[in-house]
């Protein structure tokens, strides 16, 4: 619905991105879940269409992703409960794409004094520091498990 001028002022302004469309996407699926060992039986529910590529990363990490794990026959999947979000459109990519689905395990992340989780982009605490500072390694399970 954009002029030929607004599009290309847009264009040279902003990144473009290729995104799919969640609605039609699950139209044409039918209805989608995936298990989580310690969340259950969940329904995919993507909230936002999914970007696909963008020009200046090329292929978007949800699609990359998925290609990926099934290339390399990656069965199961353990990260951490900030990326349980993201396990939907994965869910509903794999299913457009005809690729197996994973066993997935979401566990607590490990937290900081601050409250903020342990990251190595944040120079977080790693896990060779809590040991090496007395921290045994059935407290660090204890704290992600429970």
């Amino acid at each position: 619905h954009l002029s030929a001028d607004e599009r290309a002022r847009r264009l040279a302004s902003e990144t473009p991105a290729w995104r799919l469309d969640v609605a039609a996407a699950l139209a044409r699926t039918g209805p989608l879940a995936w298990h989580d060992s310690s969340a259950g039986w969940q329904q995919a529910a993507p909230q936002d269409d999914i970007v696909v590529a963008r020009r200046d990363v090329g292929t978007a990490y949800a699609l990359a992703v998925v290609v990926d794990d099934a290339a390399q026959g990656v069965t199961d999947v353990v990260r951490g409960m900030d990326l349980f979000a993201a396990t939907h459109p994965q869910r509903l990519l794999q299913a457009l794409l005809g690729l197996p689905t994973p066993r997935y395990h979401h566990h607590r992340l490990i937290l900081g004094a601050d409250g903020r989780r342990l990251a190595k982009r944040d120079a977080g605490e790693t896990l060779r520091h809590l040991r090496k500072n007395g921290t045994k390694a059935a407290e660090i399970l204890h704290e992600v498990l429970n």
